[in-house]
């Protein structure tokens, strides 16, 4: 029998929490980021709970500076408890979009699942009806079989559902923001800023309220849902379904929301400065190493990457 994937302690969960406000919202400090990196080595376990908590960094990277400053005085001002320092996240998200991320803020929901998988892991699986599954980097699913029916729940992340046609209870998908249900369907679903992405490559997939009225979506559509459940047709600059193979496939993207979506895939903070924000990137990465991709980067682009430290890295005019 295979063994348990580590969870990390409470404690260690609430250090992290504390660090990511400090990291996130606290000017440039040498010392304290040799603090963090004290801390990081000081236990695998630490390095996990970073990892779960650390994706909030990119959803409040957009807060006014003002806002921040401001809200990490007050935290100065006083000692604040776990509980408090949820709160403090939490407010600040709400401007943000972000607040769903802290609706169980130490992600028991995602730590319970049935299948999950850690900042830049990628898990291929393999349903008991013959279906086959892929969650992306930091995702959730539960999956449910009865005799009646099968259900997919997305509880955080990316998956993708290739349906198997053979069996003809109706497969459902459950989401916070719309629910879903096939026969045959190879989609992909994904949580993002904006509410929910869903893009189909074979079969049809049903859309079935409450939040919005039923249809059918078929081969080759990509819908943006917002977070009333509206849908509309969208064109990405990323290939939706690139990283299934392994890769970040983009045509003329801006290498801001590259390395937003390069992000997604290393622990810690990957910032882009905004006079190199608007260069286009174009080309077909393999999202295994995304150091690599970063070296490309400054060889192809007029940029330097600059490491503070392996978890803060900064994208900058050559």
């Amino acid at each position: 029998m295979p063994s348990a994937e580590p969870t990390p302690a409470q404690s260690q969960v609430d250090e992290a929490i504390a660090w990511l406000v400090r990291l996130r919202f606290d000017e440039p400090n040498p010392q304290r980021e040799r603090q963090f990196q004290c801390w990081l080595a000081e236990h695998p376990h630490n390095t996990l709970a970073w990892q779960r908590v650390s994706s909030l960094g990119d959803s409040l990277a957009g807060l006014p500076g003002a806002l921040s400053r401001r809200t990490l005085e007050n935290t100065r001002r006083q000692r604040l408890g776990r509980r408090d320092t949820l709160k403090l996240l939490a407010g600040l998200a709400v401007g943000t979009g972000a607040a769903w991320t802290l609706r169980e803020p130490l992600g028991l929901p995602a730590l319970m699942a049935d299948s999950r998988t850690a900042t830049g892991e990628r898990r291929d699986l393999r349903g008991s009806d013959g279906s086959q599954l892929q969650l992306n980097t930091a995702s959730a699913i539960d999956l449910r079989y009865s005799a009646s029916q099968r259900l997919l729940n997305l509880i955080r992340g990316e998956v993708s559902l290739a349906s198997n046609p053979n069996d003809n209870r109706p497969f459902h998908i459950r989401t916070r923001i719309a629910q879903f249900s096939t026969r045959d369907g190879h989609l992909v679903l994904r949580e993002n800023e904006a509410g929910l992405l869903l893009a189909v490559r074979r079969g049809e997939v049903q859309l079935a309220g409450p939040s919005a009225p039923s249809r059918r979506i078929g081969a080759g559509e990509v819908l943006q849902f917002d977070a009333t459940g509206h849908a509309e047709p969208v064109r990405l600059a990323a290939d939706p379904w690139g990283w299934t193979d392994g890769v970040l496939s983009v045509q003329r993207m801006p290498l801001g929301a590259f390395l937003a979506e390069l992000s997604r895939y290393r622990t810690g903070i990957l910032r882009c400065a905004p006079q190199v924000a608007d260069l286009q990137v174009s080309g077909t990465y393999q999202l295994d190493d995304t150091e690599q991709i970063l070296r490309l980067l400054a060889t192809t682009l007029p940029v330097r990457v600059s490491y503070r430290t392996r978890y803060w890295v900064s994208v900058e005019t050559a």
